[in-house]
């Protein structure tokens, strides 16, 4: 094993209770057959028409071309048949004993959770929950995959009101979720070991995240280099299921 994946393991099991935080990217879901955005095989590489990934996951875009957006989230961000790792079960369990104090994530997927974790900051939203723009009525994934699929230009309308059904994400030009961002701020506040796994670390204000820790440790695991890696304690160019496997 990894000298560095040893040393890693020796802070998580001296890490006082409640102390220890953790703060993934896309990099922790790849390993559930989730594509992340930046990497050669990404999102972001992916040809779909003329128009870039970026632009078609904008609010602007969302509000011009609904359709067109639609047909790309259900098409690319929807990864119904994807299930938990190593990394989101071994987080679960260092929650359930009191070790892990929340996970701070950027991604959507909502893989935490159905892994057993309870405290979960999602930054950027879920695809598990969505809502209609004009009365607010909420609707499951299932839900808007139906509405989706029974509308004649793909756009999910509300049954009440015939409104659109917005996902619950985040979308470029978008803010983050005051209370989200806060609650999470808070918490790497808090830590004594804050592991930071699967992010490039490039996309603010998500990435300032790490400005407001001033615990013991700072671990980074990814598989490319980070602007941040100068910070860190312990930098480990792993899959971040691997480091996990304990």
């Amino acid at each position: 094993m990894n000298e560095n994946v040893k040393t890693l393991h020796t802070w998580i099991e001296d890490c006082k209770p409640g102390r220890m935080v953790f703060f993934g990217g896309a990099g922790v879901s790849t390993e559930s057959g989730i594509p992340d955005f930046r990497s050669p095989d990404g999102l972001y590489a992916q040809k779909y028409g003329d128009v870039p990934p970026e632009e078609m996951i904008s609010r602007t875009y969302f509000d011009r071309h609904p359709e067109q957006f639609y047909e790309f989230y259900f098409d690319r961000m929807i990864a119904r048949d994807a299930l938990p790792n190593k990394a989101h079960r071994k987080l679960a369990q260092l929650e359930q004993a009191g070790t892990l104090s929340a996970v701070v994530t950027q991604n959507i997927d909502g893989l935490h959770q159905a892994a057993g974790s309870k405290v979960v900051w999602e930054l950027h939203g879920s695809v598990l929950r969505n809502y209609c723009m004009s009365c607010g009525a909420f609707y499951d994934l299932d839900a808007i995959t139906e509405l989706h699929e029974a509308s004649a230009d793909g756009v999910p309308r509300c049954p009440s009101c015939g409104g659109i059904v917005k996902p619950d994400v985040v979308l470029y030009e978008e803010g983050l979720d005051g209370r989200v961002l806060e609650e999470s701020v808070m918490a790497i506040r808090r830590a004594d070991l804050l592991v930071i796994a699967g992010t490039s670390l490039a996309v603010y204000p998500a990435a300032g995240l790490i400005d407001y820790f001033s615990g013991s440790h700072l671990v980074i695991i990814n598989l490319a280099p980070t602007p941040r890696d100068r910070y860190a304690d312990l930098c480990i160019q792993a899959k971040v299921g691997e480091v996990f496997s304990f």
